[in-house]
C-alpha cells in the first residue's frame, strides 16, 4: 500500500505541473539566441554589487558575480542540479539610466587550479540534458529501495523448491510536464540578453564536469561592450 501511495503522489505532482500550461507533446528544442533575449526574465538583482562574492569595474559598469557550482537555486527557493555545468549568478550595475547590450557570450570562466584556458559560456538550453531535480531523484531512490525489499529488485525468490529471478526494478523517467516545468524555472533565471536597462542579473552557465569542491581558484572574465573585467570568485 505504501508503494502505491508513493506512486500516487508522483503522478499527482506530474498532473499539477501539467496544469500549469505544459504541453505533453514531448521535449521542446532549446530556444535560439533571439528567443532567449525576449523570453528570459533573469533574477532580481541584489541591492548592491557588494552583496555578491566579487565585483569589478568595466568602464562605467560594475560586474558582480557569485559562483554557484553545480547547484541551480531559483528565487522561489527551488533547487536543481547539473553534473555537466556550473552556474554563476551574474549581475550588471550602472549609473541611473544606463542601458547595456548584454550577452552571455561576453563571459568566460577560468579554473586556475587546473590551468585551464578560459571556457566560454554556453546557452541555457544546453544545460537541460543534464538537469536534475534532487527531490525527484530522492523519490526514485526510495521507490527503488522499497521495490528491492519487496522482491522486485532482481533478487532471487523460491517457489515450489525452485529459485526464480524476480522482475528487475526499472526506474521511471520524469514525466514530460514535470521536466518542462523544471526547464522553464531555470530559463526564467538566466541572465537577460539584448539591450537592457541596468541593473540586470541572472545565471550564466559553463561546461565543467569536475567536482566543484576540488576547485581552489576560479575567475569570471567579462569582455563586452562596457569594457573588460576579471572577477576572482570563491569556489
Amino acid at each position: 500500500m505504501e508503494h502505491s501511495r508513493s506512486w500516487t503522489v508522483i503522478l499527482v505532482t506530474a498532473l499539477c505541473y501539467g496544469a500549469q500550461g505544459q504541453s505533453p507533446s514531448g521535449p521542446a528544442s532549446p530556444p535560439g539566441k533571439e528567443a532567449q533575449a525576449t523570453e528570459t526574465k533573469g533574477m532580481p538583482p541584489r541591492a548592491t554589487p557588494g552583496d555578491y562574492q566579487a565585483q569589478a569595474a568595466a568602464g562605467a559598469v560594475t560586474v558582480a558575480a557569485e559562483f554557484m557550482g553545480h547547484v541551480i537555486l531559483t528565487p522561489e527557493g527551488t533547487t536543481y542540479s547539473t553534473e555537466d555545468y556550473v552556474a554563476v549568478e551574474t549581475a550588471l550595475f550602472g549609473p541611473a539610466g544606463t542601458r547595456l547590450k548584454i550577452s552571455s557570450d561576453d563571459f568566460s570562466l577560468r579554473v586556475l587550479s587546473k590551468k585551464m584556458k578560459p571556457v566560454p559560456s554556453e546557452p541555457f538550453g544546453a544545460v537541460f540534458k543534464s538537469l536534475k531535480d534532487p527531490e525527484w531523484e530522492d523519490t526514485i531512490a526510495i521507490e527503488a529501495k522499497k521495490a528491492k525489499e519487496d522482491g522486485g529488485g532482481g533478487t532471487s525468490i523460491k517457489t515450489g523448491g525452485k529459485s526464480q529471478e524476480s522482475t528487475p526494478y526499472v526506474a521511471p523517467k520524469m514525466p514530460i510536464p514535470m521536466r518542462r516545468a523544471m526547464e522553464q524555472h531555470v530559463e526564467k533565471c538566466v541572465l537577460p540578453e539584448g539591450d537592457r536597462a541596468l541593473p540586470q542579473a541572472g545565471l550564466v552557465f559553463f561546461p565543467y564536469r569536475g567536482k566543484a569542491e576540488s576547485i581552489h581558484a576560479i575567475e569570471l572574465i567579462y569582455n563586452g561592450p562596457a569594457g573588460k573585467a576579471t572577477l576572482k570568485l570563491q569556489p
